[in-house]
């Protein structure tokens, strides 16, 4: 039997001038109630839907609740799910008029022979499977990351557009040594009606196989192009360690004028979680027990 492992993220947009009390306590609240779940058995699947759940409902990160509306004043939400064992994946992208978009993706993944299914199609198929509309959007969502690294596209810091970013994830390790990863994001404030990003994207935003686990967040534009998240994979199976994959695809993104970061785990429960924007919110359970959170230390 292995000894489970997890570690979550709330998204690469954190600014040192925020405070970030009220996330630092709630992802500590989300690892210590699913240790209780993995050490009862639960399997890493089942963790990594219910960890996003709580991260998408709790308005305090750019997902689910969290979101904020596109140039045309809609929201539209984006996310994906990986099994390790099976490479069984589900995905929506400009998803609406739902909550928990990673309730639609285990369903398309679930009930359906897809991986991904977008806009009215999407939302078609949450409302034929249950899922639980959002009646009055004002209301529900809170327009969270005000203040950091998600400014409307032409707004950010420098010459150019700017690429917004904001995301929840988390990679987990059941008992049973199986991995699963899953990635969420409500878009920001601003963005082009449409725009998908690499989160709903296996190989880009989210990836799990029986050696490593990873979810993405930053500017996802960059993570599409270099396929990141199944880059860690193959460099993991070449023999680089989890935290030299991820070092070196951190500075590949880097290198092409990119940031954001994304968090890993491999087999043994060995995590990774670089970035280089100032900070990533995350929090972790290691193998041993330990757990961790952090926003701006390496």
């Amino acid at each position: 039997m292995t000894r489970p492992a997890l570690i979550l993220h709330g998204g690469a947009g954190a600014r040192r001038s925020r405070d970030y009390t009220a996330e630092i306590a709630h992802m500590r609240e989300v690892v210590e109630a699913m240790r209780v779940r993995l050490e009862a058995g639960a399997p890493a699947l089942d963790v990594a839907v219910e960890t996003l759940v709580l991260l998408e409902d709790s308005g305090l990160y750019v997902a689910g609740r969290g979101a904020s509306p596109n140039l045309a004043g809609e929201y539209e939400l984006d996310a994906s799910l990986m099994d390790g064992p099976s490479r069984r994946a589900g995905a929506v992208a400009a998803f609406q008029g739902y909550r928990n978009p990673i309730r639609a993706a285990r369903a398309v993944m679930d009930h359906s022979p897809h991986v991904l299914l977008a806009g009215s199609g999407a939302a078609r198929f949450a409302g034929e499977h249950g899922l639980e509309p959002i009646d009055d959007p004002e209301a529900w969502f809170t327009r969270a990351g005000q203040g950091e690294d998600n400014h409307p596209p032409g707004q950010g810091p420098g010459v150019g557009p700017a690429l917004s970013h904001g995301t929840v994830g988390c990679c987990v390790l059941d008992i049973q040594g199986h991995l699963a990863a899953a990635t969420s994001t409500g878009g920001v404030f601003g963005k082009l009606p449409g725009r998908v990003g690499d989160t709903p994207i296996p190989a880009a935003g989210v990836w799990a196989t029986d050696r490593v686990a990873v979810s993405c967040t930053g500017q996802g534009e960059y993570f599409i192009r270099t396929a990141a998240a199944a880059q860690m994979d193959w460099r993991v199976e070449a023999g680089a360690s989890i935290i030299e994959a991820g070092q070196a695809v951190i500075a590949g993104i880097g290198a092409m004028g990119g940031d954001g970061g994304l968090i890993a785990l491999d087999a043994l429960g060995h995590r990774a979680d670089p970035f280089n924007s100032q900070g990533m919110k995350r929090a972790w359970l290691t193998p041993d027990g330990e757990v961790g959170v952090g926003v701006f230390g390496k």
